[in-house]
């Protein structure tokens, strides 16, 4: 600012210019994830193959009044021995602004293919599981999570 009063320099005014651009240019990027973006990466992933329902569990809130810190345990039906048992656990949230959350991987050490998290979760929006089993078998679930602003619905 000037010494003269409160009228912004024209350096200032070339900074603030420069920056309001460079937001308009990133803003489109920041944009969520999709339904699309989450099949592309499980086809980038999973190649195609065949995902069947259960085996896996997904425990959440169906209504999480504080998207901040959205609580999220995972468990898969598995012997854990070393012929069968759960190699990894990805999941996913199509609200988010990438896909891909979090992937755990296991061992039949681990003795229980279970792990728990908190996710941030900006909007309501499907979390989506899948395991992969040590014969390559998939399992999947999804649970739709609405995420309320100040507890008031959203």
């Amino acid at each position: 600012m000037t010494s003269q009063g409160l009228a912004p320099t024209r350096r200032q005014a070339l900074r603030f210019t420069a920056l309001a651009a460079f937001a308009a240019v990133l803003a489109p990027r920041m944009a969520v994830a999709t339904e699309e973006a989450v099949a592309t990466e499980l086809e980038k992933l999973y190649a195609g193959k065949s995902m069947a329902e259960g085996r896996i569990k997904l425990d959440m809130p169906e209504i999480a009044e504080n998207g901040l810190v959205v609580p999220i345990n995972i468990s898969v039906e598995s012997p854990m021995t070393e012929a069968d048992y759960v190699k990894s656990v990805h999941v996913f949230a199509d609200g988010n602004p990438l896909p891909q959350v979090v992937s755990y991987h296991f061992t039949p050490a681990c003795g229980e293919a279970a792990a728990s998290t908190r996710m941030r979760l900006a909007q309501t929006q499907n979390v989506i599981a899948v395991a992969e089993m040590s014969d390559g078998s998939l399992f999947t679930t999804k649970a739709q999570v609405k995420v309320t602003i100040g507890g008031c619905g959203g």
